[in-house]
């Protein structure tokens, strides 16, 4: 599971639908999700109401996360940025999409990867989608006997364990849920972790998210 959720936004989700597994078990315990992916996410905090959308390419093997936002012609005075996590360095690369000014954030939380932990406790087996057009998934919480309510809800296929969603509860007024969608397997193009050229130069405070 992931816990970086996330230093830059206030973001996209809904909840997922789907039909009850039937006989569903754990079976042999959690699945092993894949290290490399690129495709998509929206974040939605619950707290804000607001969405994020964005391009994702996730390398588990040596801990990174670039995250670039979708442009949305909708929303008046909004600056949209390429975030790039380098978690072996503990440092995060917040890059304005329009003029490259770069900003340079060490980051606190330790890496935390798109995973089910082996400890989850497994919840649910289903179907998303209808008869002939459906994906079957498992869910799993971080849920404990000693506390009734989970922190943490990942559904992940059951084919690859790719991941379709998480949610996230800080506390009883900070939700975050994350759909992820158009994944493919590895990393197309590396040099999409590494920061341009501006970020020498990086500012040490995070930009605004708007300009109004």
């Amino acid at each position: 599971m992931h816990r970086l959720l996330f230093v830059f936004l206030a973001a996209a989700g809904a909840s997922v639908l789907g039909l009850p597994g039937l006989n569903a078990s754990a079976g042999a315990g959690p699945c092993l999700a894949p290290l490399q992916w690129e495709g998509r996410w929206v974040l939605y905090d619950h707290s804000t109401g607001r969405n994020s959308r964005a391009a994702v390419s996730y390398d588990g093997l040596n801990q990174r996360i670039r995250v670039l936002q979708q442009h949305k012609k909708h929303t008046p005075c909004q600056k949209f940025f390429e975030y790039i996590y380098l978690y072996q360095s503990m440092v995060m690369f917040q890059i304005d999409q329009k003029t490259k000014d770069c900003s340079k954030i060490a980051l606190t939380d330790t890496w935390d990867p798109f995973d089910i932990p082996d400890n989850s406790t497994f919840e649910d087996q289903y179907f998303i989608g209808g008869p002939g057009d459906n994906v079957e998934v498992q869910e799993w919480s971080d849920r404990k006997p000693a506390r009734q309510h989970e922190t943490w809800v990942g559904v992940y296929t059951m084919k690859d364990c790719y991941p379709v969603q998480e949610t996230y509860t800080r506390n009883s007024s900070v939700t975050t849920s994350t759909r992820f969608f158009n994944l493919q397997l590895g990393i197309s193009d590396p040099d999409v972790f590494t920061p341009p050229g501006t970020c020498q130069s990086a500012r040490p405070e995070r930009m605004p998210e708007s300009d109004c």
